[in-house]
């Protein structure tokens, strides 16, 4: 009998809260993407209302087969253009709050699949004095 958890060979999101997710026990705290062939970047957008087609282009030229997005504490859906966009490139898009998008992205990139993890990470409305979080 296995004892052990598993441990993937791919970046794994560790945690998250409100402002924050947790990318193999280091915290960031703004928007990110990150793939499962070790892709990690920046990405400058806070809110799906202001996805643009700009958000879009670095998720293209990562080339996955599918964009996990994390919509941010509430499940908001991308616009159909974008989805469209990335449709036009063979890239699927999926789109959740942040929190299940972490956990999805993670069963996919351990099952060995090209996925990326578009994640809008909001501000948090206000330090709170005891942080809390969620480990995935």
């Amino acid at each position: 009998m296995k004892l052990q958890p598993d441990k993937f060979d791919v970046p794994t999101i560790t945690g998250y809260g409100p402002g924050w997710v947790g990318l193999d026990g280091e915290k960031i705290y703004s928007s990110v993407v990150v793939g499962s062939r070790g892709e990690r970047f920046e990405w400058p957008c806070q809110n799906i209302a202001h996805l643009g087609q700009e958000h879009l282009a670095p998720l293209v030229a990562a080339k996955p087969e599918l964009v996990v997005l994390g919509s941010g504490s509430k499940l908001r859906f991308a616009h159909p253009s974008h989805a469209a966009a990335l449709a036009a490139h063979g890239i699927g898009l999926e789109t959740m709050d942040t929190a299940a998008a972490c956990r999805t992205f993670n069963i996919l990139a351990g099952e060995g699949r090209h996925v990326l993890a578009a994640l809008l990470i909001e501000p948090s409305p206000s330090p709170a004095p005891q942080e809390q979080s969620s480990q995935v």
